[in-house]
């Protein structure tokens, strides 16, 4: 078990983190990335999507960062369980080749993706990303990964499009920014929002239309063409 480190800045919490890759190197780097970086601890370390499981049940950590191929037990049902079950927010790792595993994850409520040749200032970007509540998806990939699973994915359901006269005029509003791919500050600045309101919205949001996560949301705004919120 890893100690937490302290932020530079006293008054922020720490990102708490639990590593799930089957490569003891890989894992080892990750790490070394992560507790390295001010604000960030990796509090757990598995090898197999049961093993995440369980340490994200036992330490609640904010993000679980788990590698979509793994025996035994993959990062999918890892995903489905952590994120039904409310125990972190999931960041999946991926070699992004648009398979079944990455659409399984999404499908399952993964908040980001995240390529494993990706930097260390770009993986402890994701993390801190996913950590606030917006999503992560990799930038070389979002407008890809969103097309294809849109594409292949079945249009919206009868039961969520009825869901939609549910949401209030300003909840769809942030509903069509998500499908724009825009993080909670980034919707707060163009709608005039406290970053904290924008964040109720988006919960209320995946709740009201039984989602699980903002990528969701995203893809079902794309699907159902929403028109983007004018300019203040």
């Amino acid at each position: 078990m890893t100690a937490a480190r302290p932020s530079d800045d006293p008054g922020a919490a720490t990102v708490r983190v639990v590593l799930a890759d089957d490569q003891p190197a890989v894992r080892a780097g990750l790490a070394l990335i992560l507790n390295g970086s001010p604000g960030v601890s990796v509090v757990g370390e598995a090898a197999d999507g049961d093993a995440a499981v369980r340490l994200c049940r036992e330490l609640r950590p904010d993000v679980a960062v788990l590698d979509v191929r793994m025996p035994h037990s993959d990062g999918i049902s890892a995903t489905r369980t952590i994120v039904g079950d409310g125990l972190a927010d999931v960041l999946v790792l991926t070699t992004f080749d648009l398979d079944e595993y990455v659409f399984g994850a999404l499908r399952a409520g993964a908040a980001g993706f995240l390529l494993k040749d990706t930097d260390a200032d770009g993986l402890v970007s994701a993390v801190r990303t996913v950590a606030r509540g917006d999503g992560f998806i990799a930038p070389a990939v979002t407008r890809r990964l969103i097309s294809a699973f849109a594409a292949s994915a079945p249009g919206a359901s009868a039961d969520t499009r009825a869901a939609l006269g549910t949401l209030t005029p300003r909840e769809r509003d942030v509903l069509a920014c998500l499908g724009l791919g825009l993080s909670n500050l980034q919707i707060a600045d163009r709608l005039v929002l406290a970053e904290s309101t924008t964040k109720t919205h988006v919960s209320r949001i995946l709740a009201k239309l039984d989602l699980r996560s903002r990528v969701q949301a995203a893809i079902l705004a794309q699907e159902l063409g929403l028109p983007p919120p004018p300019h203040p």
